[in-house]
């Protein structure tokens, strides 16, 4: 646990990580988080009304969690007390409670930033409600874990969850900009500072240290291009170069893997995007994609699976949620395959991109008042549940004034061998209904 630190000695600030070293020091300094930040948005708002209040933060690692819990401690003058939930417990939690109960009886304000919470069992998240209700200590949370799962519902409804964003490409290179200020290093290629960018993915922390140990490799150099970032970085960063030519192949590959029915091949490839170091969200994002563009109706419980996938994996993390991900990957993969949604929900917009606004017909129409009853809203609509089969047959759902195209065409595959049988049926009431008697 610590505490309010002094500034550095010289030689000591010098001595001390390039991350920390470049760590804001005011609000203003901070890059990213502007939907927070920026003028009139809640953490600049709260800053500047002077109404301090608990919170979580929850975000990706390297994003800046530890240092906006820092800066609304010094931003209010109150003292800071910071307690890990993976070294920490009850013992430190007792602690901190004491020292904010000396510093009130002295007029001055408490912030306990716990890192990790999730990592904190129920009983020790508990063990902050009754000082969080009686204003004690503002409680500052910081997980990049979904609190939802993770923070009992209790601590959550007296907290404000905050959402911090992995840094932007624009945002990593402001900040590697500072640090080649900072440390007057042999300025970047631009093709090394793509890569170093790309490979921090979104982490101010790893960018940081990465670049603090290149710029230790570097020594005299006029310039650092790719080969030293490559030799400082080594196998990592050949192996995942997010952004890169090698990033994409993999990913299609996967795809590819899926769509072919090839269950072994697409868990080569996945496993080969984690070990590379892709986030899981990611991998999980693109099986949802997959589910729906590939598989779509064929068999529908495909994207139900993926998104249970998804939501195990926000809950376990990894390495565990990784499993249901792989379980996912598997079942896409033998999964019967159709892209006719897919296919019929792009041809449709490029139909109306390229037609006229046509009139819904009056039949169509809803009647909510009398007025559009009396002009003919809804008239000659037929109810389809008050038909034979629950079908109107030869009721028309087109503008008047377009011969209906045809979109979806199901393939002779999974459910959607049924769901044909089904529209050639409706189809043939259909053209029975409008024949001429």
């Amino acid at each position: 646990m610590s505490d309010d630190s002094p500034r550095l000695p010289l030689d000591d600030e010098l001595d001390a990580p390039l991350a920390e070293r470049l760590r804001p020091k005011t609000l203003d300094e901070v890059i990213g988080q502007q939907h927070l930040l920026g003028p009139g948005k809640p953490l600049r708002a709260a800053f500047e009304s002077g109404r301090l209040h608990s919170m979580i933060l929850w975000g990706p690692p390297g994003v800046g969690k530890t240092t906006l819990a820092r800066l609304v401690a010094q931003g209010f003058d109150a003292q800071f007390i910071a307690i890990s939930a993976v070294l920490g417990g009850v013992k430190d939690i007792r602690d901190a409670v004491e020292r904010a109960q000396v510093a009130r009886s002295s007029q001055r304000r408490t912030v306990v930033f716990v890192d990790e919470v999730h990592r904190f069992n129920k009983a020790q998240q508990d063990a902050f409600l009754p000082h969080v209700e009686s204003g004690l200590f503002i409680f500052i949370g910081a997980t990049t874990e979904n609190p939802s799962f993770e923070v009992n519902s209790a601590l959550l409804s007296r907290a404000t969850v905050h959402v911090l964003k992995s840094l932007g490409e624009d945002d990593l290179r402001e900040l590697l900009t500072r640090a080649a200020a900072l440390v007057n290093a042999p300025p970047l290629s631009d093709a090394a500072r793509d890569r170093l960018v790309a490979y921090a993915d979104g982490d101010a922390r790893r960018l940081l240290n990465s670049y603090e140990n290149l710029v230790g490799m570097a020594g005299a150099v006029a310039a650092i291009d790719e080969a030293l970032l490559e030799k400082s970085l080594g196998e990592q960063l050949r192996r995942y170069d997010k952004g890169g030519e090698q990033f994409y192949d993999t990913i299609s590959a996967l795809h590819k893997a899926v769509r072919g029915s090839d269950p072994d091949a697409a868990l080569y490839w996945f496993v080969r995007m984690l070990d590379g170091g892709v986030d899981p969200r990611y991998a999980a994002r693109r099986l949802v994609r997959m589910a729906s563009e590939d598989i779509g109706l064929a068999d529908p419980r495909a994207l139900r699976l993926a998104l249970d996938a998804t939501e195990t994996y926000e809950r376990l993390g990894s390495p565990e949620g990784e499993l249901a991900l792989a379980q996912a990957v598997v079942y896409l993969a033998v999964a019967p395959k159709s892209n006719a949604v897919y296919a019929a929900y792009k041809a449709v917009r490029a139909f109306i991109k390229n037609d006229g606004t046509r009139a819904v017909p009056l039949r169509l129409r809803n009647a909510p008042t009398a007025l559009m009853k009396d002009l003919d809203y809804g008239k000659g609509y037929r109810y389809a549940h008050d038909e034979h089969g629950g079908f109107a047959a030869g009721e028309r759902y087109w503008p008047d004034d377009i011969e209906p195209p045809r979109f979806y065409e199901p393939v002779d595959r999974g459910l959607e061998i049924r769901i044909g049988e089904r529209l050639r049926e409706l189809r043939r009431l259909n053209e029975a209904a409008l024949k001429p008697r």
